[in-house]
């Protein structure tokens, strides 16, 4: 069975009457005259139904937390989204933890995560009750006892593991590799554990976490990770008595961006992980865990596009075309980040046909700001509107005010109503942070 992460486009994507591309019901060349470009879309239905399938998938598995990974992106309406659809939130910051607190997310059911947390941000998570903490290093375990302390409470806690599996994925974006900044070693452990023991008796070591990585195609490595944490669970119960009930399997993946990519069904992963605890628990004589799965980009990339105006171009003699759009690396940064590879269509006639190859070029003031290299396309004209798909993750949530820029705006369409989930940035937002001294003042 096919699952909407495997699709190239929201699920609601159809050519409208208009001859207009249409997503949630409402017509995108609409959007874009309504609320300017650059513009994030985000398609609830495709949230939704994403989020369902997650659910669906591990039906057959009793102990199942879902917890979205909010750096995908995370605006409170997104957050009331998922806590509808029953989902905790995997945080990574202070500024996560406040947005899932505002929005009302559960936060028993969450998680806070990341390998460089501060005192204040372990703070927070205790005072708004977060339900879990993912224990990265020997600082945060003396940190995050301190606070637990200081507030009279005992914390549940993971220890976050790199299992020393590497998946087959951009070199940045792989985290369960032995030499990565992320989690203890596994040598590590023992002396982790001796210390909460020993030492730490305001956390409360339930059991462990590891993350293999991002945008993951191959689904044997889910079977692998698995089989490494009830492993090491089995050795922690023979050596120290202790009877961990919880694994963390992180998120990671992957989504079809363009029409070579084949990522695997939500199913297909539930399988291998279900099938790894039922063949490995017994072997290492271990009860079968809760499972903690981290869904980000699979729910929300897909269910997100960007329109863009075409402005400008130019064609080098003898060379390529480019076409600059209004919006660039400060707004998507993965092509520049990650050499990541896009789809796009023209919004407002997307049934031309495609007679020319030119490459989709930023406005921002970088050689290297270019969205899509060597794309087939209708022949261009200022202010056509083009509809990049797959953008859902990591646009946003890594966009920046490169050149002075504002920030895009964002809508949430659904049965063909359209509502801003985050407003554009205007220039006194821009400039209300800045601070003049006053030997500098007229």
């Amino acid at each position: 069975m096919t699952t909407a992460n495997q699709s190239l486009k929201p699920i609601t994507t159809k050519i409208n009457e208009n001859g207009h591309l249409e997503i949630g019901g409402c017509d995108v060349v609409s959007l874009a005259e309504k609320y300017g470009t650059p513009l994030y879309v985000f398609d609830e239905e495709t949230i939704r139904t994403i989020a369902c399938q997650y659910k669906k998938a591990f039906n057959n598995y009793p102990k199942v937390s879902m917890l979205y990974a909010s750096k995908a992106f995370m605006t409170k309406a997104i957050v009331r989204i998922l806590d509808e659809e029953g989902f905790g939130f995997d945080m990574v910051s202070g500024g996560e933890i406040y947005t899932a607190y505002k929005a009302g997310g559960n936060m028993k059911k969450s998680l806070f995560n990341g390998n460089n947390k501060s005192y204040d941000e372990l703070q927070m998570a205790v005072e708004f009750g977060v339900g879990l903490v993912s224990v990265d290093n020997f600082l945060e375990l003396a940190l995050l006892n301190d606070v637990a302390k200081s507030n009279n409470k005992v914390v549940d806690i993971l220890l976050r593991v790199t299992p020393g599996i590497e998946c087959h994925t951009h070199e940045y974006i792989q985290t369960g590799h032995l030499d990565s900044k992320f989690g203890f070693d596994l040598t590590q452990v023992d002396e982790a554990v001796e210390l909460i023991i020993d030492e730490y008796k305001n956390l409360n070591l339930i059991g462990l976490h590891a993350h293999i990585g991002s945008q993951i195609f191959e689904t044997s490595i889910y079977y692998d990770e698995v089989n490494v944490l009830l492993k090491e669970m089995g050795r922690l119960k023979e050596k120290y008595g202790l009877n961990l009930t919880h694994i963390n399997l992180g998120g990671g993946l992957g989504i079809k961006y363009t029409d070579k990519d084949c990522p695997p069904s939500i199913d297909e992963i539930a399988e291998k992980i279900i099938s790894s605890i039922k063949e490995n628990a017994p072997k290492y004589n271990v009860e079968s865990p809760e499972i903690h799965i981290e869904p980000g980009r699979s729910i929300i990339g897909t269910s997100g596009v960007t329109l863009y105006t075409v402005g400008s171009s130019k064609q080098v003699p003898k060379g390529k075309k480019y076409v600059a759009v209004d919006g660039g690396m400060a707004d998507n940064p993965r092509p520049s980040l990650y050499q990541a590879v896009y789809t796009a269509e023209v919004a407002n006639r997307p049934e031309d046909e495609k007679t020319e190859t030119v490459t989709i070029a930023g406005r921002f003031c970088e050689s290297g700001d270019i969205l899509i290299k060597d794309v087939k396309m209708p022949v261009l004209e200022e202010g056509d509107i083009l509809c990049f798909y797959d953008t859902g993750a990591y646009g946003y949530s890594m966009s920046s005010n490169y050149n002075r820029v504002l920030k895009p705006a964002a809508v949430l369409v659904n049965n063909s109503q359209s509502d801003i989930i985050i407003d554009r940035e205007d220039y006194e937002h821009l400039v209300s942070l800045d601070r003049i001294p006053a030997r500098l003042e007229k």
